[in-house]
């Protein structure tokens, strides 16, 4: 009788049936969650002491257009630093597209310097954004550039 009201399988160890993975796939997910906000936690104070490109008064002006109240002074970085780095990648692109452009031309411009000293000699590239270009970077993101018909 002893027998039957004892587990088949030792306490402590999961049956075939109880899904053994589980308890090691939820540590291991509790394990990564936990580094995640540590990493977090972490670049949330580094914020403290960097001062973004777009300046906090520019960020806060249009956060309040937007109706985002927040004195969280690292957020509204971390929200500068988000729109720096999405004005960064357009332009990037943008000069990507101005160099392809550029290159199916035939070749970068010349540029004319008559008074530009002892290396006025070198032929000088430069690459010139088009609204073009810029059109065609925005649109990869899903903006639409052009002028409204009344202004062409």
């Amino acid at each position: 009788m002893s027998s039957t009201s004892q587990p088949a399988y030792p306490i402590g160890q999961p049956s075939d049936n109880a899904g053994s993975s589980t308890q090691p796939q939820q540590s291991r997910q509790a394990a990564e969650e936990a580094r995640k906000d540590r990493t977090l936690a972490e670049f949330m104070l580094m914020l403290d002491d960097y001062e973004p490109l777009i300046p906090n008064e520019v960020t806060d002006y249009y956060l309040q257009r937007v109706g985002f109240e927040c004195e969280d002074v690292r957020l509204k970085r971390l929200l500068s630093l988000a729109a720096q780095k999405f004005v960064s990648d357009i332009a990037a692109d943008a000069y990507q597209h101005a160099r392809i452009r550029t290159n199916a031309q035939g070749g970068r411009t010349r540029t004319n310097q008559p008074f530009a000293g002892p290396n006025s000699n070198k032929d000088k590239t430069r690459t010139t954004l088009t609204m073009e270009d810029l059109s065609a970077a925005l649109s990869e993101y899903g903006i639409n550039s052009r002028k409204p018909e009344f202004y062409m």
